[in-house]
């Protein structure tokens, strides 16, 4: 690759970055072209040198911040630590990753956005997720197929709708307490049937 290429795709790769991290901030509608291009040190006419569309942008910037979680499986494989279901939960439902979106998951932070957008990113938002479920079920090795799977939904399900809404709330400790209070269910969802429970009323 020549000198030139290799600087595009360099430079190519900053804006997707910088787009990545803003929109998972602000939020796709949130932010101009142009300030991510003034961020990337470029001026606005310099976009269409890299992308098609304002879409492009977005699925490039979106899918860029999928694979969390594989990528935790791959370097497990290469000796770190073991991804668990447990800690797959414990480190989503945190105040440090409700803190920083912009670092964070795409789907807590876009998901009604990512529904709105084009066929492509919502395409590549779908297959990521279809990978995710699938990550989380192999999680599950006690379980049936079946069983693994529809947890697995429900674990999914349950951790993107427990970061949006300990972020939407301005309650601190409200917010805590969701968080907490859906990584134990989902961690021992049969103690917390058995707390659920109850008590037996007698005549």
């Amino acid at each position: 690759m020549g000198h030139s290429k290799a600087q595009k795709a360099t430079t190519h790769k900053r804006i997707v970055a910088i787009a990545s991290k803003r929109f998972r901030e602000k939020g796709v509608a949130g932010v101009g072209i142009a300030e991510l291009m003034k961020e990337a040190g470029l001026t606005v006419g310099g976009f269409y040198k890299h992308f098609d569309s304002r879409d492009d942008l977005v699925a490039e910037a979106v899918g860029s911040a999928f694979g969390t979680w594989k990528r935790q499986v791959y370097a497990a494989a290469s000796g770190g630590p073991p991804l668990t279901y447990a800690k797959l939960i414990d480190e989503y439902l945190n105040e440090a990753h409700r803190d920083d979106p912009g670092t964070g998951c795409a789907y807590s932070a876009l998901a009604v956005e990512i529904s709105r957008s084009d066929k492509k990113t919502r395409a590549l938002a779908s297959e990521q997720i279809r990978n995710d479920l699938q990550l989380i079920a192999g999680l599950l090795p006690g379980e049936n197929r079946r069983a693994a799977r529809s947890r697995a939904i429900l674990t999914f399900s349950a951790l993107v709708g427990a970061l949006s809404l300990a972020r939407a709330v301005s309650d601190q400790a409200l917010s805590r307490e969701i968080l907490k209070t859906v990584a134990e269910v989902l961690k021992n969802p049969a103690s917390s049937k058995a707390k659920a429970r109850p008590e037996k009323m007698f005549p």
